[in-house]
This record gives C-alpha cells, structure tokens and sequence, in this order.
C-alpha cells in the first residue's frame, strides 16, 4: 500500500514541475480592429452579446440606455458590480444586445457578458473577478414541464373517493 502512494507522490512531484511554467505564461488581451472586446454572457434562458471599450461609462442595451432599458435599481447595480469590483467605474463604454428570459435574467446575463470582456480586455482584472463569483455562469434554469402533470413536478389533487 505504501508503494502506490510513494509512486502517486511521484507523479504529483512531476506534474507540479511542468505546470508552474504553463501558469506563469501571461494571458494576451483580446481586442478587435476598433479596440472593442468582445463576450457572451448568460443566465436562465437570457443570452447578452457584450461589447466592452475604452470611454466615459455609458452602457447602451438594444439600443436604449442602462436607465431605461433596467428601470429597477437593484438591476442597474447588478450589471455595474464588475466594473466596482475591478475598480473601473466609468472607465468603459458597453454596447450591448439581449435576447431572452426576463429583465432579473437579462441584467445577469449581462453581467456576466461585461465580465468575460473585461477580463480579455485586461487579463489581470481576471483573478478579481473570478474571486467575486462574477465568471461563473449561473446554471440554474426554470425546470421542464413532464407530460401528466399541470406543472414541472406538481401534481393533480389526489381523491380518494
């Protein structure tokens, strides 16, 4: 029993010699010609496509406003929490579109859309963002309907005469 655990010893010893170069390898931004990057975002059924450049802060969503577009406070501040967090409030212009699911879904789709451009465009901002919670994507989904049931898992009334 003690061989196999000196051998796995081992190998641990072995893969933590090859790795450390691979992770000191520095992360290139990502950029496009007009010096935009560019991510997708989601949450529930909303899908966000998240354009992120350099100006004075001004998010513009399908066209409208973040004001307009997130009349709810607690929206507005979901979707500036990455720029808070990095410490890059009014730095960056955001254009974005949204399609699906509704606003609370939206504004966490896009979220985590200015996130992913925020860190391809500054790859430092990553472990900041990541320790924030903010490039994960949130698995949770409404869950399907089954045949012979009103609802997902409710059932009709039970009679027993």
């Amino acid at each position: 029993m003690s061989e196999t655990t000196n051998a796995f010893a081992g190998l641990k010893d072995l893969t933590a010699g090859t790795a450390a170069p691979e992770a000191a390898a520095k992360r290139e931004p990502k950029r496009d010609a007009l010096g935009r990057s560019y991510a997708t975002g989601r949450r529930k059924n909303a899908i966000a496509r998240v354009w992120v450049k350099p100006g004075k802060g001004e998010i513009t969503i399908n066209g409208k406003k973040a004001p307009v577009y997130f009349a709810r406070p607690v929206l507005r501040m979901l979707i500036t929490q990455p720029f808070l967090v990095a410490d890059r409030y009014n730095q960056f212009d955001v254009y974005c579109t949204v399609t699906g699911g509704g606003l609370s879904g939206q504004a966490g789709a896009v979220r985590h859309g200015i996130s992913r451009a925020l860190q391809l465009y500054e790859p430092e901002l990553r472990p900041i963002l990541k320790a924030a919670g903010f490039l994960t994507r949130d698995p949770r989904m409404v869950e399907r309907k089954k045949y012979g049931k009103p609802k997902a898992r409710r059932s009709f009334q039970f009679s027993k005469r």
